[in-house]
């Protein structure tokens, strides 16, 4: 008998799983209720598309799990999707897929930031003039959770000179060379020049960056949120950037999404907003492409996929 997985990330994808070695059986997931899949497939690839932050929340559908044996998360977090996801016997998560991208643009905040060179340029002569610029080189680079994401802005730091502090929840080596592991967050904020926010959307880490957690940053450090907006308490944020106790705030999630009309983070002259951009899925499709057509063998000869989602953990 057929694999049959059941699709929701379009025909594109759907082409590229039918023609896997393994010959599996494609059909297209409900878009209003792809959770029903669970009634008539092994497998479920799934994205954070609105039909899920409909979902029943509080209590599963009757036929959850169903067949599967499989959920495939195309995003990294699993917090857009109802709790009883986890309860497939399997979740995995397109974790590393966009970590590069990610870093890419904390290192493009860290420089706009720094030298603002739209804020150098001349339109006439009269302007013309020395100016100081920021430097990046000597900085610190502090990062909050140093996954995949983490890790790869901790590369890119470091190749520009910068200092780089880091925490992580689990005890384990940093595997970068050169980071410098510290023993809690408020320690990292209180290196930080560019406080990087990367840690995964739980309920333990709502509002980790609060007023206590701010009160321990630099008044000219940079915060940079590339997780969740949900991470961040954007009230104890405004407070923190008003009472010019943090210098500036780069914002690529904001809780909720988008921020309703009129919020004074819109307009906040020590804010920048990107409309969760930072991932720029677009550019790494491929990379999901190839993860879970690999994740795929591994199932059909028996081995679990990769990046297997932590039920207890929440990613």
């Amino acid at each position: 008998m057929s694999l049959v997985i059941a699709n929701q990330l379009g025909p594109e994808f759907g082409a590229l799983l039918a023609a896997h070695p393994v010959a599996p059986t494609i059909i297209d997931a409900p878009e209003e209720r792809p959770w029903e899949a669970a009634a008539e497939a092994d497998v479920l690839i799934v994205r954070p598309a609105p039909a899920w932050r409909a979902a029943p929340a509080a209590q599963k559908p009757g036929l959850w799990p169903g067949r599967l044996r499989w959920v495939c998360v195309a995003s990294v977090g699993v917090d857009y999707y109802p709790p009883w996801l986890l309860d497939a016997p399997l979740v995995s998560c397109g974790r590393g897929v966009a970590s590069e991208e990610i870093a890419d643009y904390v290192i493009a905040a860290i420089y706009a930031q720094a030298k603002d060179l739209v804020g150098a340029a001349v339109t006439e002569a009269g302007q013309w003039g020395p100016r100081q610029l920021g430097r990046v080189r000597g900085t610190t680079v502090g990062i909050l959770g140093f996954g995949a994401i983490g890790q790869a802005v901790a590369r890119r730091a470091l190749a520009l000179d910068a200092q780089v502090t880091a925490v992580r929840r689990r005890d384990r080596p940093a595997g970068v060379a050169g980071v410098q592991l510290l023993g809690s967050a408020a320690d990292v904020v209180a290196s930080a020049d560019h406080l990087v926010i990367a840690v995964p959307a739980t309920a333990e880490t709502r509002h980790l960056v609060d007023a206590a957690l701010l009160a321990h940053a630099l008044p000219h450090a940079h915060l940079i949120n590339i997780a969740r907006g949900s991470i961040v308490d954007q009230e104890a944020l405004l407070a923190a950037l008003d009472a010019d106790r943090l210098a500036f705030a780069t914002l690529d999630v904001t809780d909720p999404e988008p921020l309703p009309a009129g919020h004074p983070l819109y307009t906040h002259p020590k804010v920048w907003i990107t409309p969760h951009i930072s991932a720029n899925y677009l550019a790494v499709r491929h990379l999901l492409a190839d993860k879970i057509t690999a994740d795929l063998s591994r199932f059909a000869r028996g081995e679990r996929p990769s990046d297997l989602v932590d039920p207890a953990l929440g990613y």
